[in-house]
């Protein structure tokens, strides 16, 4: 779990719960990891007593500045008599991770305080030839191997440091030196190591002082020496006031009148802007999360492109006003769509293809299988069009309608069951159960529909007609073969047996939602009343709504059908937005939207789930697409209530 974190799209530096740096990321954002998820410890020696922030004897507060990417940190030790405030950001256009420290002595007797900032680097993921050292030229400790450089410094300057081996022949590392208050490591060392600096400050009684600390990452030893002079010339409180200054500007650049919305919500609204900012790469690559913690029990993670959760994001920030971002993103689709029209699984934040456990092998019946969730491919043209639709960026949208709009939607066209009229089988939203998908299909006729949107635009119109037919009939087959007489409702999906044939899924799934959020069907269908009203009956735990009827993912052991999802709890509150009759209709998205900002940590951050029972958050945190939707589903809450009461 990451509580709080900064980043400006190429540098991004991540904290647990304890205030330790867990994970930084450059050049990309959730590409590669020079912690590898180990922390950096961050520790504290007076009246010859050494505690690290990490211990329990800590009070933590951790939390953001108001409408900005700095951090306000409050730490307490009452034993030893410590107060610590922090103030953390990254530089909004360099490359330097800046802290601002004020310490109290809350005692009635002057001392003497050393502050120890602890640094556990394995540059490219790994700790085989790193080195660290002091460097005389720029006074501060460097951190490199190959094209990854690390300069660490402090003003004024540091009293003390060490390098040393770590996790080797025994060896802990240079953070144990610094238990007893003095650090007699080496100046310089190789291999797996690390580096701890100290800063000596002697405060009288009831007192207070305030230094800085930073870190700036380049590609070699000039890059990072220039952005040291650069910290020093311009003074590094100036540096976290102007970024401070900036991400205000940044999240409040576009007017919203929030009308009758409370003000938690509001600041959530603005929390997750900026958090989903630090999730996006200066490539245009929108991450799901940066949470290492993931892989001690998946070895793998959550640092990757799933073009489905960019497209939601996208439609976020692009309701939001920031079409500048999502352009980004929309280029980057179009550099790494296949060849053959579709989007894989997931890609790096570089564009390359990542990890994937999709098969393209049948073993069973020796076929060639695609590796693809199809929503990941319509989703794309939908935001794209919805993009258009607000921006009308023309020579935007012709750079893209050759390259990768007509293509993606030439596959979605071709890749048809001539007997349903329906997909062919492909792999679901959540990943796990390959079939023909109610949610798919509907995302399918939204891109189809948007696809056919382009082509009229450029004038295209036989093109147009085939891709609006194919929609159009699809909508007509999701009625004959996705919906139940006998339920009422529609299933979740039609399954795949062993002998190729297919049998239907009626599990009760969240996802269903999309049957009315795409335009398939009327939100006042009775066929969608029936089918959300299972939703909320069945999938109901804790205040918000579980993915599916008996999830197991992440599971506690208590007896209820899942864990809550905040992407589905809010997906339930855009039906009932989409149902209002009357502002008084909005009360029962308000009252979910508010259980949502009211599960949020102290700092906003929202995970991917969370525990019905504890109340904790559960698997990754932050998930971009929980507060992407929390972003999507305030602005169409407050569009309808004004909407409404415009017309009262």
């Amino acid at each position: 779990m990451r509580d709080i974190r900064v980043g400006n799209g190429s540098l991004l530096v991540n904290f647990d719960r304890k205030y330790q740096i867990r994970d930084i990321y450059f050049p990309h954002v959730g590409q590669e990891n020079h912690t590898s998820g180990f922390p950096c410890r961050f520790g504290i020696w007076v009246d010859g007593a050494f505690s690290w922030i990490a211990d329990p004897v800590w009070e933590r507060d951790l939390k953001y500045l108001p409408e900005t990417l700095v951090t306000n940190v409050e730490l307490r030790n009452s034993e030893l008599g410590i107060r610590i405030n922090c103030n953390d950001t990254v530089a909004s256009h360099e490359n330097i991770y800046l802290r601002r420290i004020k310490v109290t002595n809350e005692n009635s007797e002057p001392r003497t305080i050393r502050l120890f900032f602890h640094h556990d680097l394995r540059i490219y993921e790994n700790s085989v030839g790193d080195t660290a050292m002091y460097d005389p030229s720029t006074h501060s400790i460097i951190h490199y191997k190959k094209h990854r450089y690390f300069l660490i410094n402090t003003e004024p300057h540091f009293d003390s440091f060490a390098t040393g081996r770590k996790a080797f022949q025994g060896k802990e590392g240079t953070w144990r030196d610094a238990e007893d208050g003095d650090l007699q490591g080496g100046a310089t060392s190789e291999g797996s190591v690390d580096s701890t600096i100290a800063v000596h400050v002697s405060l009288d009684a009831e007192t207070d002082t305030t230094f800085y600390y930073w870190i700036a990452a380049a590609t070699d030893i000039e890059g990072v020496s220039r952005l040291n002079r650069m910290i020093k010339d311009r003074k590094p409180e100036r540096f976290l006031d102007y970024t401070a200054n900036y991400w205000h500007a940044w999240v409040n650049k576009n007017e919203v009148d929030f009308g009758v919305l409370p003000e938690k919500i509001v600041d959530l609204y603005k929390r997750s802007l900026l958090i989903v900012h630090t999730q996006i790469d200066k490539g245009g690559a929108i991450l799901a999360a940066n949470d290492h913690d993931v892989t001690e029990r998946a070895t793998d993670h959550y640092s990757y492109l799933w073009t489905r959760d960019g497209a939601f994001v996208a439609h976020a920030l692009d309701s939001a006003g920031y079409s500048h971002i999502t352009r980004k993103f929309f280029r980057f689709c179009g550099d790494i769509v296949h060849k053959e029209g579709y989007f894989l699984q997931k890609y790096n934040p570089d564009g390359t293809v990542a990890s994937g456990w999709h098969p393209a092998w049948d073993t069973r019946h020796k076929l060639k299988l695609l590796p693809i969730q199809e929503d990941e491919t319509a989703l794309v043209l939908w935001a794209l069009w919805e993009h258009y639709d607000k921006f009308r960026d023309i020579e935007f949208a012709h750079r893209l309608y050759t390259s990768m709009t007509l293509p993606c939607a030439d596959f979605l066209l071709s890749y048809r069951d001539e007997e349903t009229g329906l997909p062919l089988p492909s792999w679901n939203l959540w990943e796990d159960r390959h079939g023909v998908h109610t949610f798919t299909c509907a995302t399918v006729v939204a891109g189809l529909r948007g696809a056919a949107n382009f082509a009229v635009l450029f004038a295209e119109y036989e093109r147009a007609e085939r891709y609006s037919k194919a929609a159009d009939s699809m909508v007509t087959a999701m009625k004959g073969h996705l919906y139940d007489e006998q339920l009422g409702r529609f299933i979740r999906s039609l399954q795949s047996s062993d002998n190729g044939e297919s049998f239907p899924d009626p599990t009760v799934d969240a996802s269903l939602f999309g049957l009315f959020y795409f335009g398939c069907f009327s939100a006042d269908d009775p066929m969608v009343i029936n089918t959300m009203d299972a939703v909320r009956s069945k999938l109901s735990v804790g205040g918000g709504i579980a993915r599916f009827e008996n999830d197991g993912y992440q599971k506690g052991n208590g007896n209820f059908t899942g864990n809550a999802w905040f992407i589905c709890t809010l997906w339930l509150a855009e039906f009932y937005i989409a149902r209002a009759k009357s502002a008084d209709d909005l009360k029962m998205a308000l009252s979910l939207i508010e259980w949502v900002a009211d599960q949020a940590l102290t700092s906003g951050v929202l995970a991917e789930q969370l525990d019905p029972e504890t109340g904790e958050h559960v698997s990754v945190s932050p998930l971009t697409w929980s507060h992407s939707t929390f972003i999507s589903t305030v602005l169409a809450f407050q569009d309808r209530w004004a909407e409404l009461t415009r017309e009262m």
